[in-house]
């Protein structure tokens, strides 16, 4: 049976897994549920319009069937695919990467030792698909047989889209993550409003996650887009 998936974060409580779709997690079957609706119960009211869903649903069918024809060791097992209700089940194994280490990047190490190696790899073949991807939360990743499975195709693009302004991207970026967003635009002169090269914005990107992994790690994932 489905229920409501939530990351349980220390200190904080139970947070919504993600900000655009429904997260919902059957246990008992392994089962992982996007689904690109307005789940208002879920969503505590903050749900996107149903114009950014359809645009981020388009997106998110669109590159994983990319990915899952190009690179399908990288992607969970897709058991069930509804276009027309705009969602996909995937076959899983527990919870995702952060939930597993206590949503702390000090317990990485505990769940899967050569995470950094793998996350990297993951990166250079999405380069190699000619994908933009810039969901990287360690929530996007779930760990089926000791390998990482990258989730969350919404926030993709590719390398022959039109150039997009930060202003597009935000409506799903958490308040919390916007705000470093915006102090790091100001730090490096940027404008919000600019509209800014792939390879850049995969650098903001990963600097916006410094509060989710070790610096190191995100330096050696940056060199992959110079």
């Amino acid at each position: 049976m489905f229920e409501y998936y939530y990351n349980n974060v220390p200190n904080v409580g139970l947070c919504r897994n993600n900000l655009v779709y429904t997260s919902e997690i059957d246990r008992q079957n392994n089962l992982f549920s996007v689904h690109y609706t307005c789940d208002q119960q879920y969503h505590k009211n903050q749900c996107l319009s149903e114009s950014a869903l359809q645009s981020k649903w388009k997106r998110e069918l669109e590159f994983t069937n990319q990915m899952t024809a190009k690179f399908p060791h990288h992607i969970l097992k897709i058991a069930e695919l509804d276009e027309h209700n705009k969602r996909i089940v995937f076959e899983i194994e527990g919870e995702d990467f952060w939930q597993q280490a206590n949503c702390n990047q000090d317990n990485y190490n505990n769940v899967l030792p050569d995470w950094q190696e793998q996350i990297i790899d993951i990166l250079k073949d999405y380069r190699r698909a000619g994908i933009w991807k810039y969901s990287l939360h360690p929530s996007s990743f779930f760990v089926v047989d000791g390998k990482l499975k990258s989730i969350n195709h919404f926030f993709c693009y590719s390398d022959t889209e039109p150039r997009v302004a930060i202003t597009d991207v935000l409506d799903h970026i958490s308040k919390d993550r916007k705000n470093k967003l915006l102090e790091y635009l100001q730090k490096n002169n940027v404008s919000i409003n600019q509209q800014a090269s792939f390879d850049f914005y995969a650098q903001i990107c990963l600097d916006s996650f410094k509060s989710n992994y070790p610096i190191n790690f995100i330096e050696e994932a940056k060199q992959i887009y110079v």
